[in-house]
Formats: structure tokens, sequence, C-alpha cells
């Protein structure tokens, strides 16, 4: 969620400062290269907003919430527009959602915001309001942070509210105004339930957004995207393809459906799938093919090179135009280190060819089908990496019945 967060308003403002409970290096590394500093007590949103007072500067101060991630570049570029309007000393988020609930209410009197008022201190007019804050406000530095000096902490929690700048705005006959935005942007998220209604407005988002750019989803709805997910013009994506961190798919590549990529790039007019997963570090050449149940990691192929059926290619380099059969696996892993297998240009690999790694195979080689690779193939070879065949007259019979015999008699 902060790392939504992070983008949209680094796009916006000149400098980012994170407030942080103590112990959560985890969340301090995500926040880097920004500024970190560390509320060490919990004194509330009025007092975490205070620990980054030393990097107020001059200009305008935003106090944003990292339980709201959805907030908008655009909509964060309204909210410094309005404060910065002639007269306006405060802005603020708010939004209508559908069901305003226990959220805090926004009065307002013609075009300023006069109060805040919690739900539980409403009375039922001011319950009927659907103006809902979002609990986001913008002010110049000076005066925000005289405003945050003078918040008091005379209620039954005893910690210093952000929501309290607003009526000491209001009593410094300061003009306060609310920005509105859609519930989708500025939903807080406080529970699991939250969170999964969070996402789902995210990945509509995130696929109405791909459509617009010329990207045909078949099925929008059972398509999911990271934020970070780049599909060209003209890609094409079928349904229950799920689209995980660092991947960009160029255009004219199709994406069958039931497909898993993430970690990947996949060149133009290249197919995936149906059932096929890109692990981190694949790299899928021009008109190159990775078919069903084909698990590919670590691995660059070259043009137009295929794996089309049940194939597992690990750490390995695969040449332009080249096949591997069904059934082929790279053995990369020793149990302790990783070993990388490299395929040269239009190589045959015959079905069920268990390459163990490390092994070169050269340009325009044949391997047999069911062939075990454990030494290199020169360019133009054909390996057979099998024992002869031997055939043993009717004891396939005799066999057959003597299990037959011992399963009867248990």
């Amino acid at each position: 969620m902060l790392a939504h967060l992070i983008a949209n308003a680094a796009a916006v403002f000149d400098k980012l400062v994170v407030v942080i409970g103590p112990e959560m290096a985890d969340v301090a590394e995500l926040a880097a290269p920004h500024t970190v500093v560390v509320q060490h007590e919990r004194l509330g949103t009025a007092h975490a907003a205070l620990q980054a007072e030393a990097y107020f500067g001059e200009g305008d101060v935003a106090v944003l919430y990292a339980d709201n991630p959805l907030i908008s570049e655009q909509t964060l570029s309204r909210l410094l527009a309005e404060r910065r309007s002639p007269g306006v000393g405060l802005a603020l988020l708010a939004m209508r959602p559908q069901d305003p609930g226990r959220y805090g209410r926004v009065l307002t009197e013609g075009s300023n915001v006069t109060r805040i008022v919690e739900w539980a201190d409403a009375t039922p007019a001011e319950r009927a309001i659907d103006l809902c804050n979002a609990g986001v406000l913008c002010a110049d530095a000076p005066t925000f942070r005289h405003w945050l000096h003078n918040v008091k902490n005379d209620n039954t929690k005893g910690e210093y509210y952000l929501t309290d700048v607003v009526d000491l705005a209001v009593a410094d006959g300061v003009n306060v105004r609310a920005v509105e935005a859609a519930e989708d942007e500025l939903r807080g998220i406080n529970s699991r339930a939250e969170l999964a209604q969070a996402e789902a407005a995210l990945q509509q988002h995130l696929r109405a957004q791909a459509m617009a750019n010329g990207v045909t989803l078949v099925a929008p709805e059972t398509v999911f995207f990271c934020a970070d997910t780049v599909l060209e013009a003209d890609v094409l994506v079928e349904p229950h393809v799920v689209f995980g961190p660092s991947v960009t798919v160029r255009s004219g590549a199709e994406i069958k459906a039931f497909s898993h990529l993430e970690g990947c790039t996949v060149q133009t007019d290249a197919i995936i799938g149906p059932y096929a997963r890109l692990r981190p570090g694949t790299q899928v050449g021009a008109k190159a093919r990775i078919g069903n149940f084909v698990e590919v990691k670590n691995t660059t192929l070259g043009d137009g090179a295929k794996a089309n059926h049940l194939t597992y290619l690990g750490d390995a380099t695969v040449g332009a135009g080249t096949n591997v059969g069904a059934g082929s696996i790279t053995c990369n892993y020793d149990g302790v280190f990783k070993h990388r297998t490299t395929i040269g240009e239009h190589v045959f690999v015959g079905s069920n060819t268990i390459m163990v790694a490390p092994v070169n195979i050269g340009g325009n080689a044949l391997v047999a089908a069911g062939s075990v690779i454990t030494k290199d193939v020169p360019a133009e070879a054909l390996a057979f990496g099998r024992p002869r065949q031997t055939n043993m007259p009717e004891r396939g019979k005799l066999l057959k019945e003597s299990l037959k015999a011992r399963k009867d008699n248990g």
C-alpha cells in the first residue's frame, strides 16, 4: 500500500517524508530513498505529522495516510491546486461513499468547510450528510506548523488528532475547501475485507487503462495486473491470466488463457500459453512460442524459438529458431548451485530429453528423443543419450500373468 501511495505522491510533491513506528525496518527499506522518521510514541495523527516538521520547508505540505493507497496523481494535483487558489488556506480531500457509515462528516457553508464532525459526535441531521472526510490535508508549511503545535489532546483517547487542524483554521478565519474524489480512490483500508475491496477497485482501473491503451482483454474481469505491468497496444490477453510484478509484453503478442507471468519480457508477436508459467528473468523473443504446461525461469528464448508442451527451462539460453520437444527439462540445480544450459540456434531437441547442466548444445544439432545429455553436443551433431532398446519375445505376456497371479493370491 505504501509503495502505491509513494509512486503517485512522488509525481506531485518535491519531497516525501514517511513517518513510521518503531522497529519497522522493513517499511523503512521500502520507503527508501525517501526520508524516514520514527514516531516513537503513538500519540495520534497530528503528533505523527509533527515528527516530520523539520522537513516541511517553506512551501506547501500535505499529510497523507498509507492506508489510503489509491489516491491518484490527478487527485493530489487537484488538492495542491485548490490550496494555491486565491484566498484558500487549507484544502482537504472528501468523498461521497455509497455507504457513508461511520466516516466523519464534512460540514460546509457555501464553498467553505466549517467543521469536520466524527460520526460518534454527530447529530442525526449531521449523520445524514453524505460528504465524508478522507483525512488528507494540505496547507502552507508555516501555518501548518502553527496549527499542529496548537492541537490539543483533550479527548477520551488523549491523542492529538489531525482533523482538529480544520477547527483551528476556521477559528483563524481561514478559508477551508474540500476537493472531492471518487470513493475508490479515497477508501481506507483497515481490514482484510477492505483490502480486497481496494484491490478490486485497483484491478478495475488497471483493466480499463489497458483497454484504453489498445490492449484486447477477452474477459477483462478475469485478468489480474500489477501496477507496473506494461502491455503495448495490440496485445491480446485471453481469460484467467495473472501478471505478477515487472512484466512487459510487446505489441502483437498473445497471452493465452490460464497463464501466469512475472519478472519477464515478451517480445513482439510471441505466443504464451495456455497454462504457461513465465518466472523472473525470462526473456521471450519475437515470434517465439511457449505452449501449454511449460515453465520458464531465468531463461532467454531467441526469436522464433519454441517450447510447446510440458517442458521446464531453467537457467538456460535457447537460440533463435530452436524447437524443444515435449517433456524436456534442463536440470539446472545440483542441490547447492544453479548451472546453465546453452542451446544454439536452429537446434531440434527431441521429446523427453533431459539436459544436465552445465551443458552446451551447438547450433543446428539434433538431440534424439528420450536422451539424457550430460556432455556438450557439437554444432550440427546428432546426439543419442539413451541405452539401446532390447526386445524379449513373449516376456511381456509372462510378466503380466505373473503379476496378476501375485495380486490374486494377495
